[in-house]
């Protein structure tokens, strides 16, 4: 029990304006659940829509990686320690793929309808990741073959869907981007191990059939 609350306390500890601390949060994900991660560019303080990086088009401001690049993401707790010691803002970034949950995202409004659904379904779903105009569904790793085959074998796929698989990346709470605030709309549950997530062929049949149902096709940002 005691190894349990410290680690719920080490994911949820605030810093002394009450917010909480992404350095506790960024150590529980490489060290203990072993999500490399690294710290992701910040959003421009003159404001806060634009990205902090040269690309004045910027369509994920401040949750992405850029200095360093994706390729350093680690589990390292030495390093992790040392890049929010000197960025203690920086967004948290998760290097999809690999060992590391890979993620389905979708548009917020219909993805709160597609996990009712789900939820309705019986499905067993692992933990949910929310900025305000997108949500993302946790899922096991997948290769690019593997979602190609899962995705030609449908009829439709709505527009409206995102993959983060290998080589891909996703902010995690509690960061603060361009978009908002990145929190858990589904916590994960606090273990000894990393969190459960579903198989990728489950959540995609499943929010394939509520976005269609719900008329939601074309791309959304």
């Amino acid at each position: 029990m005691r190894e349990i609350l410290g680690r719920r306390r080490r994911l949820l500890s605030q810093r002394s304006d009450g917010r909480p601390e992404l350095i506790g949060a960024a150590l529980t994900y490489a060290t203990e659940w072993q999500w490399p991660v690294l710290p992701g560019v910040a959003a421009d303080p003159e404001g806060r829509s634009r990205c902090g990086c040269p690309d004045p088009e910027c369509t994920v401001p401040g949750a992405h990686p850029f200095d360093p690049g994706l390729l350093a993401a680690t589990t390292d707790g030495r390093m992790v320690r040392w890049w929010w010691s000197n960025r203690p803002t920086a967004p948290i970034v998760l290097a999809t793929g690999g060992k590391a949950p890979c993620a389905v995202s979708l548009p917020a409004l219909p993805a709160a309808r597609a996990l009712e659904a789900l939820d309705r379904s019986g499905l067993r779903l692992g933990p949910v990741v929310a900025s305000p105009s997108r949500w993302a569904i946790l899922v096991k790793p997948y290769s690019m073959e593997q979602l190609g085959e899962l995705l030609y074998a449908k009829d439709f796929v709505p527009g409206s869907l995102r993959f983060h698989g290998e080589g891909g990346y996703l902010a995690l709470p509690p960061s603060e981007t361009g978009q908002g605030e990145i929190r858990w709309e589904r916590a994960p549950l606090p273990g000894s191990a990393s969190p459960w997530v579903p198989d990728v062929e489950a959540v995609v049949d499943a929010v394939v059939e509520a976005l269609t149902r719900t008329g939601v096709s074309a791309p959304e940002f």
